[in-house]
């Protein structure tokens, strides 16, 4: 009996062994490393909550936490602005010799740590910004009590006074479009004492501290014109009075539940992973070192960033994020409706964040009550709504260029929503009614050619014309582009009425104008034209590929359904070539596994994944070393759009089955991933090997028969809503 519970009790610590090497394993996959501070805004990691964005430095000597808040914009209902930064906050350590220096970002639990060694004391922080606390948290531990010796001093980049009161340090001002802003730092400590000056405050031999930080302004977010609200002031200090009765501990494990809650729904294994810095990972990596746990990383990175910057009640991330280091970033740092923030958002649901898209939709319903009110001529349409290409928060414009099949591309997310999910009050309530009167608007635009054939009379194909025009803002009539997304429109518009039993009459209509509209057309040199007329230059490398909507986000052409036009589409886009901007990049992996083209996919991916500073050359499209993604410069749509083209890579279901494995590249023999969705709403793990699918576990939401597909196998099963079920093909 004894020899029997020996063996048992070597048998326990034997599994437990294996679980504790393969949590360990885990988390040296989600994790990013650097061996020492930030010296440059590109080189810090992010945190964010989903308004309250912060760049942390990590600096030993002092340390910078650059933050921004999502509101705080200079535009106007009228006039788009630009995205501000907000301050900075200083903590000026005095530690110049250190040893053992480690900073890293910990993906999985939203929070970023900081080790190293001075004068015999180790000294650790953790940052993070929490949702459920609505606030930014550092806290620091010393080895040996009462070795912890700071300044603490927090700037507006606006320059704008600082008042210390209590254990606070505040700045408030207004920006020139009367908008009120605020942020409030609020410092704890144990052991130790506390001193003020005039515009800092000190910490003398503490134990431990914990520093809190709040922003905010007085806009109200998808107010229509009715944007600007009371001060911020009583808001903010109502959430301090809130942290002062909480310990460290419960902000950090609060913040961490509802965090992993959302990371850890998906999991992907493509290989061993190893703990160097990832600059060096990167670097390896372009020189063609494999390393497919570094394609795994930056496709969490991505889930990563938008659990970071957009939850529900706050405003969709922008085109960096909410992180932003300039007064006048690029492209204003707002929303652009010819593909930027539609990509931003292309991840939400087959990588498993349906909540971080709720943004997204206040912000388009916004855009719509906006745009019907505006007095602008422009934007004054029959039916339904227009928008320019690039809009603000409040849903001000720049008037760089009318973008009229924007609004219907943006209300494809509506009915990818319900796709995903199965909501139907999701879809009577929002989508349904954006879908048509958006609908209405095309019925009424649409004008005849001679042969009785519907065209956009007024078409475009971002951002350029026929003959390599950069920045051809003229109307070119029956732009495919145009023509693709009003049937994309017009095909969701009758699959939800459909869904609905609603507007018989209507789906008649509709089905007549879908019928009728001028589609694909294959041109002399085999490509997919771009134009109406069959003008395309072979040799043009521009970086939208706009005339592929169809194939994706759109699913018009496949390779299964319209095989003619999806050989086009690779012709064209092999036309465009390999070397494009970094969200171009990211759209090419999407478009080639649309077309099942793995390898073609991982070849994009490896464009993409390469340093985007290198000494002498200046910069390029990549990534930049806190992995952000480099038009250039910074434009975070590449990494939403890698992390979904990742996904689209390994499963697909715009078809109506779940298709497995759909465009798997030679260079990920073995693997898993878990949690993705597929449309119905199916929670999809897959398993494979020697490049072959071993196993497949679905668990769909409801009750009912599936088809599902692994190449060209297609079997319908039966799922019991709720249970998982193992099945093979």
């Amino acid at each position: 009996m004894r020899k029997i519970y020996l063996l048992a009790a070597l048998l326990f610590g034997y599994f437990q062994l294996l679980t504790a090497q393969s949590q360990s394993s885990r988390q040296a996959e989600l994790q990013m490393i650097s061996q020492r501070p930030a010296t440059a805004w590109l080189e810090a990691f992010p945190s964010g909550n989903g308004s309250l964005g912060a760049m942390v430095f990590g600096g030993t000597d002092t340390d910078r936490i650059q933050f921004n808040e999502s509101s705080l914009c200079t535009g106007t209902t009228d006039s788009v602005g630009y995205y501000q930064p907000f301050g900075n906050i200083y903590v000026r350590w005095g530690h110049l010799d250190t040893s053992h220096y480690q900073r890293r970002l910990l993906l999985n639990s939203g929070v970023q740590e900081i080790s190293y060694d001075h004068e015999g004391t180790n000294y650790t922080r953790q940052y993070f910004v929490s949702y459920p606390d609505q606030a930014f948290i550092m806290h620091a531990n010393a080895s040996r009590r009462g070795k912890i010796n700071v300044e603490i001093m927090l700037r507006d980049v606006r320059s704008s006074g600082i008042q210390v009161s209590g254990p606070r340090i505040t700045f408030a001002g207004d920006l020139r479009n009367t908008m009120k802003y605020e942020a409030i730092v609020q410092v704890m400590h144990t052991g130790g004492r506390m001193q003020r000056t005039d515009s800092s405050l000190v910490i003398q031999q503490a134990d431990e501290l914990t520093l809190q930080l709040v922003a905010g302004t007085n806009f109200k977010p998808f107010s229509g014109y009715h944007y600007l609200g009371d001060a911020p002031h009583t808001k903010l200090s109502a959430q301090l009075d809130k942290l002062l009765k909480k310990p460290f501990k419960q902000l950090q494990t609060a913040h961490s539940q509802d965090f992993s809650a959302l990371f850890n729904r998906v999991a992907l294994h493509l290989g061993a992973t190893n703990e160097s810095p990832v600059t060096e990972r990167l670097l390896a990596y372009s020189k063609r070192a494999e390393d497919p746990a570094f394609e795994a990383l930056l496709f969490q990175y991505g889930r990563y960033l938008l659990i970071s910057s957009s939850r529900k009640g706050g405003l969709p991330a922008n085109l960096q994020g909410i992180w932003n280091n300039e007064s006048k970033p690029a492209w204003y740092s707002q929303y652009t409706t010819n593909i930027n923030i539609q990509m931003n958002y292309w991840l939400a649901e087959p990588t498993n964040l349906s909540e971080c898209h709720f943004p997204y939709f206040d912000w388009v319903e916004n855009l719509a009550a906006v745009n019907k009110q505006s007095n602008d001529s422009a934007l004054k349409v029959p039916a339904g709504w227009v928008a320019y290409s690039t809009n603000n928060i409040m849903g001000g414009p720049s008037k760089w260029r009318m973008h009229r099949p924007g609004s219907a591309w943006l209300v494809q997310h509506f009915w990818e929503h319900y796709a995903y999910t199965g909501d139907t009050s999701f879809l009577r309530q929002r989508a349904f009614p954006l879908l048509k009167e958006i609908v209405q608007y095309w019925e009424a635009h649409l004008v005849k050619r001679a042969d009785g054939k519907l065209i956009t009379p007024d078409g475009w194909s971002p951002e350029h014309g026929p003959g390599k025009k950069e920045g051809d803002k003229r109307p070119y009539p029956g732009a495919s582009y145009d023509q693709q997304i009003v049937y994309d429109l017009f095909s969701n518009y009758l699959a939800a009425a459909a869904v609905l039993k609603t507007d018989e009459v209507m789906q008649q209509q509709v089905t007549m104008l879908r019928g009728n509209l001028v589609g694909p057309q294959v041109g002399k040199w085999g490509q997919l034209q771009e134009w109406m007329e069959d003008v395309d230059d072979s040799t043009d490398h521009h970086r939208h590929s706009s005339h592929l909507f169809a194939v994706y986000p759109g699913h018009w052409i496949t390779p299964q359904q319209t095989p003619a036009w999806a050989r086009a589409a690779e012709r064209s886009l092999l036309a465009r070539g390999m070397e494009s901007t970094g969200w171009s990049t990211a759209w090419r992996i999407n478009i080639w596994a649309r077309l099942g083209e793995g390898n073609y996919a991982h070849e994009q991916m490896k464009r993409l994944i390469r340093p985007a500073i290198s000494a002498g050359s200046g910069e390029k499209s990549g990534l930049y070393p806190n992995l952000f993604d480099a038009h250039p410069p910074f434009q975070i749509d590449g990494n939403f759009g890698y992390t979904a083209g990742v996904a689209e890579m390994l499963l697909q279901s715009h078809e109506g089955a779940i298709h497995l494995l759909p465009a798997l590249p030679d260079a990920w023999p073995e693997g898993y991933v878990k949690g993705l969705k597929s449309r119905g709403n199916v929670t999809v793990d897959i398993y494979w090997s020697g490049h072959q699918l071993k196993k497949a576990v679905l668990k769909a939401s409801r009750t009912g028969t599936y088809a599902v597909r692994y190449g060209n196998i297609v079997k319908q099963f039966l799922l019991e809503g709720g249970k998982p079920h193992s099945i093979h093909l």
